[in-house]
């Protein structure tokens, strides 16, 4: 058994290597950035649900493989799709041409490494997604429905902050103006923690007595909490919205939860919201 679950990780970090590639040679040839995420993200779900799926005593697929199967691929579906309309109609992605611009003309290389590293990164997410499928009871559990349940919630709850998000852009009189309605009221990156929560889900499907390496699902929360929070998320996309909203977004800041939501702060002073 230990030996098919490391075939599976090589087999996991090998797949993920080769689409990052793939990543990095579609963003060389359109100089669009964007579609780095766009693929990352059918990535993830397709590598996810192959390793899903995987025939792991030679039997065939059980209902949790094909639920946790449905799982990701819903989630890698409505998100891949999102960010690939969003990528269609802009010319590169802010985070990623601020790290080119600072990289110089060692720009596509260190792109390349940069990728390569998100492949590397992404192996505890498509880990926690095999293990959980891999469950080695084949009745559905309580615990199932549960995980279904939390990855339903990650999912409308993105979409939502996604959508309040265009809806806000696209109204004339907020050009140059902060989103702070809806979800964004409660979160300056609800879209960011929606997205986290739904990876709890793999955590709870996967962890049982009787399978001791359902621990390694939690890898996958910590991991993304981590990348979102303290790396390729908020560091980066806020750097940008101070470039481009200045003091409004200070202000939105001093007021908002950075992540996880909560009552907007107010002044102690007036007592009023800032």
């Amino acid at each position: 058994m230990a030996s098919s679950y490391l075939a599976a990780l090589v087999w996991i970090a090998l797949a993920l290597s080769i689409l990052m590639a793939g990543a990095w040679a579609v963003q060389q040839r359109t100089g669009n950035s964007g579609w780095v995420d766009t693929i990352w993200t059918f990535s993830v779900g397709l590598v996810g649900a192959c390793g899903a799926l995987w025939p792991l005593e030679g039997t065939a697929p059980n209902a949790r493989q094909w639920l946790v199967t449905a799982l990701v691929t819903v989630w890698s579906l409505r998100l891949g799709a999102h960010i690939a309309v969003r990528t269609s109609h802009i010319s590169d992605d802010p985070r990623y041409a601020a790290f080119a611009r600072e990289w110089g003309t060692a720009a596509p290389r260190r792109m390349f490494m940069f990728l390569q590293q998100q492949a590397l990164g992404s192996i505890p997410l498509v880990f926690a997604i095999f293990v959980a499928a891999q469950f080695p009871h084949p009745g559905l559990r309580l615990q199932d429905y549960l995980g279904a349940m939390i990855l339903a919630v990650g999912i409308c709850g993105e979409a939502l902050a996604d959508g309040q998000l265009k809806q806000f852009r696209q109204d004339p009189d907020h050009q140059g103006q902060v989103c702070d309605a809806g979800l964004w009221r409660w979160s300056r990156h609800p879209n960011y923690f929606f997205q986290w929560l739904g990876w709890l889900a793999y955590p709870v499907i996967a962890i049982s007595p009787d399978h001791p390496i359902g621990w390694a699902s939690l890898l996958a929360p910590a991991f993304m909490y981590w990348i979102l929070v303290h790396v390729t998320g908020v560091p980066p996309l806020e750097a940008q919205m101070l470039r481009s909203r200045g003091t409004r977004y200070r202000d939105y800041q001093a007021r908002t939860s950075v992540f996880f939501p909560l009552p907007p702060r107010v002044r102690a002073s007036k007592g009023e919201p800032t």
